[in-house]
């Protein structure tokens, strides 16, 4: 069964730095989405099973960057630059079931992640 706990949520002032971290229970292709209040769920991040693809929301771009210790099974999210816009529950999530072919892509479609972790808080003051 595919384990995956995110951590390093908090508050953080805007303009400030975060990251996050995903302990996963094995290597696979990975992601980071996030849900604010009233608002659906939306990629933020993907990174391939190798770390050498990565994809970022255009809201992310040049603020965020996605990266992994494939000896540890971790991939972090580093949130540079932080907006109040950014407030959300993060949820790292895991393509389990992905191919040998597949797994060398960073998807950003949600319907192709089967495990999710249990969310981290994120939280930026305006």
């Amino acid at each position: 069964q595919v384990q995956l706990q995110e951590s390093g949520g908090g508050l953080v002032q805007a303009g400030d730095s975060l990251r996050l971290s995903c302990a996963a229970s094995g290597r696979y292709a990975m992601a980071w989405f996030r849900q604010a209040t009233g608002k659906e769920r939306e990629v933020v991040a993907s990174i391939s099973w190798s770390g050498e693809i990565t994809y970022y929301a255009d809201s992310v771009k040049g603020r965020f960057t996605s990266s992994r210790d494939n000896a540890t099974n971790t991939v972090f999210l580093q949130l540079n630059r932080p907006k109040p816009e950014d407030t959300a529950v993060y949820y790292c999530a895991a393509r389990s079931k992905a191919s040998d072919a597949t797994r060398w892509i960073a998807s950003a479609v949600s319907a192709e992640y089967d495990c999710w972790g249990q969310g981290t808080q994120v939280t930026v003051p305006s």
